[in-house]
């Protein structure tokens, strides 16, 4: 009987080989012929998506060093689809586009949304194209703080504090804001305000004043974004890649190289779901941020 089962025993493992090695094989192939490999043949433009909130930038700024790095990729173009976000990782990104762009050019893309630290990014581009419809602007800074001093009374909860000076538990939601602490609070979000009035000032390459004019948090459509000077073409994403090849004078067709997508860990897999969710949400919604965000439905145009 034993020995009956060595054949079938040998077929399974020799399938099993054959179909890890083809497996292996295949992801070579995708690896570095695929449309997100920089081996593939024929000219080449890096597109990174910059989607959903600005919460961090190492990702994205490593790709656009990569990209600037690699000698294939004649241009980069920058997807974007944000409200923005926050400060650090809104500035840390225009900064690396600004440095960026003394030896490669950058052109984003809007998508539907383009705004505060959204538009922040996009201004340090060589170029940008945005839909007629899109929403972008929002040139402002926003501070939030959860106030729990009354829900905490009524569930018998108080708070001690012991601290090194007059001001550091400013923003505590365990207590009103005095004053003084709105009036010092104000004066961070005026100084930050003056940073991003400043950059797309330089990005833009236009007067500081004209953009202090419109720097109120109001958001504009494309087409009026066009005639403030803060977007350079109506068009979609494929006027952006045509925009792309004109100022990098490729002709013919193009290969669009994407970064490559890390798929989620185990780990990821376990803890992902309404539980993880709802833990996230609640603790990012208690946490104080400054940011360049717009706070309107992104979805709200439909």
């Amino acid at each position: 009987m034993p020995t009956k089962k060595r054949p079938i025993l040998t077929v399974i493992i020799i399938l099993g080989i054959a179909v890890l090695f083809l497996g292996t094989l295949m992801a070579i192939v995708l690896t570095f012929f695929g449309p997100s490999s920089s081996l593939s043949f024929g000219q080449k433009i890096g597109v990174i998506p910059i989607e959903g909130p600005i919460m961090e930038s190492q990702s994205i700024v490593t790709q656009m060093v990569r990209f600037k790095k690699n000698k294939a990729i004649k241009a980069i173009i920058l997807r974007i689809d944000s409200p923005g976000g926050g400060v650090g990782p809104s500035q840390e990104i225009y900064r690396e586009v600004r440095r960026t762009i003394k030896t490669k050019r950058v052109i984003v893309s809007m998508g539907s949304l383009a705004a505060s630290g959204g538009y922040y990014v996009a201004a340090g581009a060589n170029k940008i194209v945005a839909s007629p419809g899109t929403i972008t602007g929002s040139i402002g800074v926003i501070m939030q703080f959860v106030q729990l001093k009354e829900l905490l009374k009524k569930i018998g909860i108080s708070m001690e504090v012991l601290k090194s000076g007059e001001f550091k538990d400013i923003g505590s939601p365990h207590r009103e804001m005095s004053d003084e602490e709105r009036e010092l609070i104000q004066e961070l979000i005026i100084d930050i305000q003056d940073q991003f009035v400043e950059a797309v000032a330089e990005g833009r390459n236009l007067p500081v004043e004209s953009v202090r004019e419109i720097a109120d948090g109001r958001v504009f459509s494309g087409a009026k974004a066009k005639e403030l000077g803060l977007v350079d073409l109506l068009g979609n994403f494929q006027d952006a890649v045509d925009l792309a090849k004109k100022e990098t004078g490729i002709e013919g067709e193009v290969d669009l190289i994407y970064p490559k997508r890390v798929g989620p860990s185990i780990w990821d897999l376990i803890l992902r779901g309404a539980t993880k969710a709802i833990y996230e949400s609640t603790i990012k919604a208690l946490k104080t941020h400054i940011e360049y965000r717009w706070e309107g439905l992104p979805h709200s145009l439909e």
